[in-house]
């Protein structure tokens, strides 16, 4: 009997675009997973895969978006947690997933944020899949954070970038996982605002917050998949259409290594 596959998607912001490339990648090679869990893009990526939608459905609506479509830019609302309306966001999550719960979706899928009160993670196993998404993928001070049953949530790569523990509990005997920030932390020659100077500073947080985790618990992945996507902003929402090309190339060199470990 084969065995089963989980797939651990990490955050990424527009980088996060690269996840649908590579699971384009696995279905084009007839590679389906059992499992999924995500964090804030991967969260969104993982969610409409588990819902039901094709690679290549996901990978139109993506390479369509604009950043009309996900940010209100309007400078005069800042309200006291957040920059940005949260809106557009909630509504292209329901445009896309409608009102599907996580326990009735077509693949087993998990999501995580971090609920800012106790300083710990939170994981959706159940509830409203759009909810919860929104909640994993909603950056701390540029949206407002998502208040449910007494927490107070935000992106889950707070604390977690990419979930791979999480899918390995559900029952995956072959975990892959995809991070799309591996390279996030590369030197930059300069930059040019506090905004830009506090994004990197988080991003180089990140980063060394991930490797050490990975030093402490060992790699639990399988397989781990690190698109090069190199000078490509997360935080901006262009070059999608190279962010999924890299995580389709990325994908398809590792198709014969994963059906190597399913066998």
């Amino acid at each position: 009997m084969s065995k089963t596959l989980g797939l651990a998607l990490g955050s990424g912001g527009s980088r996060g675009v690269a996840h649908i490339g590579v699971i384009y990648a696995l279905e084009e090679a007839g590679i389906k997973p059992d499992f999924i869990c995500g964090c804030s893009m991967g969260a969104v990526a993982g969610g409409c895969y588990a819902s039901g939608m094709t690679a290549a459905q996901m990978r139109d609506t993506a390479l369509g978006l604009k950043t009309r479509d996900l940010l209100d830019i309007s400078p005069a609302f800042i309200t006291r947690m957040a920059i940005l309306r949260t809106k557009k966001l909630e509504d292209l999550l329901l445009t896309q997933l409608g009102d599907i719960r996580i326990e009735d979706m077509k693949i087993p899928f998990k999501c995580i944020a971090t609920d800012v009160y106790s300083g710990k993670l939170h994981v959706f196993d159940s509830g409203a899949a759009a909810l919860a998404i929104q909640a994993s993928c909603t950056i701390p001070g540029v949206f407002r954070p998502v208040e449910l049953e007494g927490e107070l949530l935000v992106d889950g790569g707070v604390l977690c970038r990419v979930p791979e523990q999480l899918v390995k509990d559900m029952g995956a005997d072959v975990v892959v996982s995809v991070d799309a920030l591996a390279n996030a932390a590369e030197p930059v020659d300069k930059l040019g605002n506090i905004v830009e100077l506090l994004l990197r500073v988080f991003d180089v947080m990140d980063t060394n917050q991930t490797e050490m985790r990975r030093e402490l618990t060992g790699h639990v992945a399988d397989v781990e998949i690190k698109p090069e996507m190199k000078g490509i902003n997360q935080y901006q929402i262009k070059e999608l259409d190279r962010a999924f090309e890299e995580g389709y190339a990325a994908g398809k060199a590792n198709v014969d290594r994963i059906k190597e470990l399913l066998q």
